[in-house]
């Protein structure tokens, strides 16, 4: 059994997308944002106290693993029945690494600094110009996802791969900070795509439900404010 560790629409949303495009059992620990703050119990099972958290298998064999695009690489190869694996001897094989390393490293990084010096902060310590200057980044960023997916429905290989669910979250975090409206074209038309997949649509309602289930606030953690 896979257990993940999540906050609604945070990053581990990626693991959780891929669970369900795969159809895998999983468990849902659900908790509130930030959790480092919110559930101090967590940092026994994370020090970073951050989400997601995705164990699989018992001591000495068991799986710990808390990077987001690591595990949607994790996730597809070794259930690459699915499809959404791209193996190393396909001459697709570099461009799907890229477009994994780039989802969080160039895409969602500065969103995060969006996200924490426009909304996580206290009004004192909030930067406009933080805020204005890495969505300019991001944006500019983007125009590699925009080059691609104006001659391609998905990134690479010709087919949706776990790259696209991790950069897809991208977008769904853009969404969040009002930024998908500048995406070019091509872009919003990829997210929509996206959007339509029934694997995103049940990840959407089951981190909800769990949510309610387990007693957690269902406000999306890019929603948050202090």
């Amino acid at each position: 059994m896979l257990h993940l560790h999540h906050c609604i629409s945070a990053r581990s949303f990626r693991p959780l997308w891929m669970l369900e495009e795969l159809q895998l059992p999983y468990q849902l620990h659900m908790l509130p944002f930030p959790p480092r703050a919110k559930a101090r119990w967590f940092l026994e099972e994370n020090p970073l106290g951050t989400v997601p958290l995705m164990v699989q298998g018992e001591t000495p064999n068991e799986v710990r693993m808390t990077e987001s695009a690591a595990m949607c690489q994790y996730l597809a190869a070794t259930h690459s029945d699915a499809g959404l694996d791209v193996v190393p001897t396909h001459p697709a094989y570099g461009a799907y690494l890229n477009w994994l390393h780039m989802s969080d490293a160039t895409l969602t990084f500065p969103q995060t600094l969006v996200l924490r010096y426009g909304r996580f902060e206290p009004a004192e310590r909030k930067q406009p110009q933080v805020v204005e200057d890495y969505s300019r980044w991001f944006l500019a960023r983007l125009r590699a996802v925009e080059a691609t997916v104006a001659h391609s429905d998905y990134l690479c290989a010709g087919r949706f791969t776990a790259a696209d669910v991790a950069v897809g979250y991208a977008l769904l975090l853009a969404q969040h900070l009002g930024l998908v409206e500048q995406c070019g074209p091509a872009t919003q038309a990829y997210w929509q795509r996206l959007q339509a997949r029934p694997g995103y649509q049940r990840a959407m309602a089951a981190q909800t439900r769990a949510a309610e289930e387990q007693d957690v606030p269902t406000t999306p953690a890019p929603d948050t404010r202090p």
